[in-house]
């Protein structure tokens, strides 16, 4: 049996190499994890916005999976830009199929430049079919807001929310305060499997570089639960990493420039 640590991520694509399926391998390899991937959807996008989105053939997204299956040993599995209904399903089967270790199920929905990446016909379909299969859900306060038809406007709605979305089936709830709340630091509430609330807090960064920063989140928690760390060490390393990210900026593109991958390898070396 292979011992290298290995995960997958079921998710979109970004040109500019910030956010998706390039942010997701870019920050396995920063973990030492090997990392495998299923592109669900081809977004034309780069840090000014997305500029189309091309549908995958559901047949080559389910040859894709099945050749994971075949010949990975997947220790956790990441979910980010799934886009419809069906491929919400397909996704679910085989997840539900095989033993892939814990699930990380990132909710995009709409990108930083506002163009939507989950149909809304397919918001049903993530809840009802992937919610209950996760072991840590990550949405952001828009998100949250969705999930829930709630509106998010205090540390207390941050509860709520996670409450209401743990209800769906989610194990552990983690509601992300980058969006909307205000203060000189950003906040974002755990909600474990047993209850227990854990307030995650960092300095708020006044800055535009941070595309891709939910993907590189989620990505991180998902190589920590491949090595079999606790759903709050995970977090805990997941906002350490993208703190790291976001503060230690990189000039890259014109618009929302992406984070800095690297950035907590230097920090660990301190």
């Amino acid at each position: 049996m292979n011992s290298t640590i290995q995960a997958l991520t079921i998710a979109g694509f970004d040109s500019g190499g910030g956010a998706g399926l390039q942010a997701d391998l870019k920050t396995f390899q920063e973990r030492m994890v090997f990392g495998t991937s299923v592109l669900t959807a081809l977004p034309v996008q780069n840090t000014q916005g997305v500029k189309s989105v091309y549908d995958i053939p559901l047949s080559a997204i389910s040859d894709q999976l099945k050749a994971i299956e075949e010949d990975f040993s997947i220790n956790a599995v990441k979910t980010g830009m799934l886009f419809t209904e069906d491929i919400i399903r397909l996704t679910s089967a085989f997840l539900k199929q095989g033993n892939f270790g814990p699930l990380v199920i990132d909710p995009v929905m709409v990108a930083k430049s506002g163009h939507a990446l989950l149909k809304e016909s397919a918001v049903q379909a993530l809840m009802e079919e992937l919610l209950p299969l996760a072991t840590v859900v990550t949405p952001n306060i828009p998100e949250a807001e969705v999930m829930t038809e709630k509106s998010i406007s205090s540390k207390e709605d941050m509860i709520e929310a996670g409450k209401m979305i743990q209800a769906l089936g989610a194990k552990n709830v983690i509601v992300k305060g980058g969006h909307h709340l205000e203060g000189n630091e950003s906040s974002d509430m755990l909600l474990l499997s047993n209850g227990e609330i854990d307030w995650l807090s960092s300095e708020r960064i006044q800055t535009k570089k941070t595309h891709g920063t939910g993907c590189t989140f989620s990505a991180c928690v998902t190589a920590e639960l491949a090595k079999g760390f606790s759903v709050q060490e995970a977090v805990h390393t997941g906002k350490a990493f993208i703190q790291a990210a976001i503060s230690d900026s990189i000039d890259v593109g014109l618009g929302n420039g992406p984070t800095n991958h690297w950035a907590y390898r230097k920090v660990e070396q301190l």
